[in-house]
């Protein structure tokens, strides 16, 4: 009785007062979350800025996804395709340099001021402007500051033009529209919030273009809207009434931070929490056996790899290369370190983008290792370091390769280290071998395949910081086929050159990919329609209801 009431008078506070009884009560006391709002546990901490045309962090993707809308998005049904979001048609050009999309009528703000054309322009105009980390996703299209307003343009009201600098692949285009940076805001709303500032060297504008409000502020036109961001504590995701499309079961979305998989399980055992979202094995396992909870899993297109720095001279050698391939035990780390989160995948485009090659041709075999360690005068093995970050499971990873290497005579001495850390070694070329993982930045095929194949300048001084440029490594013939692929406009014949590539590269490179991340979230049988996609901001909260 005293639960009902609770939960009675729960629905009837504020959603700042809901949020501090949900923060503050404890387990015992409290043992539903409200009808109307959902509360997921989540590791938020990697947020760092709300504003779509600065963040660029897994979590800011997904509250990005949630509360602004695009052009055009993933179509979840086949994810080698987009479809319409505020767009309700668009077409291509003869020449391939010029799309033209026309907008859904009678779009609305969550403000309530109209969705135009010119929004969409000087939202490519302040992303470009602003020049934050995710604008190169922009930018490779010719964009610049001086252009991008004749480049991206409104025709008249509802009809947004965009011209590219070269015929690529119309799939390679629509893909990058849909990362969050092309997120349309709500022009006439954030020029009320600019900043004047000072031209500079660095800078060369005279506002901020609204960035300083939006790091904590919403300007979107998306199924839910943002009521509040506190860094490390919570964000607030409230249900926006002008949004155009199906209306969103719920009312409120809250998203605790909780970075431990065991305090995530017990608070979803409780009921405190609607959906457990970084579970380990263990506590997975754990919720996959609870009568009152269930599981749900989906691939992403995040890959975890170690790497070999080519500036050692061991490693430098194409046998060694090849050798460490068959010094990883995959079925053990498969059925132990991965089991549930993540699927062997030994190739650097990920399961659901065009052209992934479903090909694993590594096992463990250190009599072949062995080989082709003696074929490039190292049957006695020798001594390498690398730098792991104090994470599960890459860590297990990194422990169970130093046992499989030293069974063909190869020391390694792991050199653990924080996040920050090792990236910085890394990103500096100091290391010997790192293990890691790679997220697409968009959903096509060339993010990834640029990364592990371009390195124009193999120099220290290097701009173009590629993981390719990070371990010394140069395949030019490769970054030629790919840089061919962006301007293939046959989808099959654009996956067809992905997969040569892929073959390529799995016979000449400095890359050991390992597997494929899953997703997988705890939740409670009460929720209806709550599935996670293949990328970030692909987890929609908008179809999710409570029974």
């Amino acid at each position: 009785m005293m639960i009902t009431k609770l939960s009675r008078n729960f629905r009837a506070l504020s959603a700042g007062a809901a949020l501090s009884l949900l923060m503050l009560t404890a387990p015992a006391a409290f043992a539903e979350t409200p009808k109307d709002t959902l509360v997921e546990g989540l590791a938020i901490d990697d947020i760092i800025s709300m504003d779509p045309g600065e963040a660029f962090e897994f979590s800011t993707a997904e509250m990005t996804t949630n509360t602004y809308s695009l052009l055009v998005r993933l179509d979840l049904n086949d994810t080698t395709k987009v479809k319409g979001d505020l767009a309700e048609s668009w077409s291509v050009s003869d020449d391939g340099l010029t799309y033209t999309f026309k907008l859904k009528p009678g779009l609305k703000f969550a403000s309530g001021n109209p969705v135009t054309a010119g929004d969409v322009a000087w939202s490519f105009e302040r992303a470009v402007k602003l020049d934050k980390s995710p604008a190169f996703i922009l930018t490779q299209f010719g964009l610049t500051g001086d252009n991008v307003t004749e480049k991206a343009k409104a025709a008249d009201e509802n009809t947004f033009v965009f011209t590219v600098d070269k015929a690529y692949a119309p799939s390679f285009v629509l893909n990058c529209l849909t990362a969050t940076v092309a997120s349309v805001v709500d022009k006439k709303l954030v020029m009320d919030h600019i900043k004047p500032m000072t031209p500079s060297a660095e800078y060369k504008y005279d506002n901020d273009f609204g960035n300083e409000w939006l790091k904590t502020g919403y300007a979107g036109s998306g199924a839910y809207k943002l009521r509040e961001w506190r860094a490390n504590e919570v964000v607030v995701l409230e249900r926006n009434d002008n949004y155009y499309g199906d209306k969103p079961k719920l009312n409120r979305v809250i998203y605790r931070y909780m970075k431990e998989s065991a305090a995530q399980r017990l608070a979803l055992e409780a009921g405190d929490i609607d959906i457990a979202r970084n579970l380990e094995p263990g506590d997975l396992d754990a919720v996959s056996k609870n009568a009152d909870l269930a599981v749900a899993s989906a691939p992403k297109s995040t890959i975890y790899y170690v790497s070999l720095n080519l500036k050692n001279e061991n490693l430098k050698k194409p046998e060694v290369q090849q050798a460490f391939k068959y010094l990883v035990d995959y079925d053990a780390i498969s059925s132990t370190l991965i089991k549930g989160i993540g699927e062997i995948h030994q190739t650097f485009l990920p399961k659901g983008q065009l052209g992934a090659l479903d090909e694993n041709p590594f096992k463990l075999d250190v009599a072949k290792a062995k080989e082709l360690l003696a074929k490039a005068g190292l049957a006695d093995g020798f001594s390498v370091t690398m730098d792991v970050r104090n994470t599960q499971p890459v860590t297990g990873i990194a422990e169970s390769m130093q046992q499989t290497l030293a069974q063909a005579g190869v020391k390694l001495e792991i050199i653990p280290g924080d996040g920050k850390q090792t990236l910085t070694k890394y990103r500096a070329r100091t290391h010997d071998m790192y293990i890691g993982n790679w997220g697409s930045d968009y959903f096509d095929p060339n993010s990834n395949a640029d990364t592990f194949t371009a390195n124009p300048d193999n120099s220290d001084a290097g701009t173009n910081k590629t993981l390719a440029w990070r371990n010394t490594f140069e395949t030019p013939e490769l970054d030629k086929q790919t840089k061919a692929a962006l301007l293939e406009r046959d989808g099959a014949k654009r996956a067809a050159m992905y997969q040569d590539i892929q073959k390529k590269y799995l016979e000449n490179s400095p890359f050991i990919f390992i597997f494929q991340q899953t997703e997988v979230a705890g939740y409670r049988k009460n929720l209806k329609d709550f599935k996670l996609g293949p990328s970030f901001d692909t987890n929609f909260v908008g179809p999710i209801a409570k029974e």
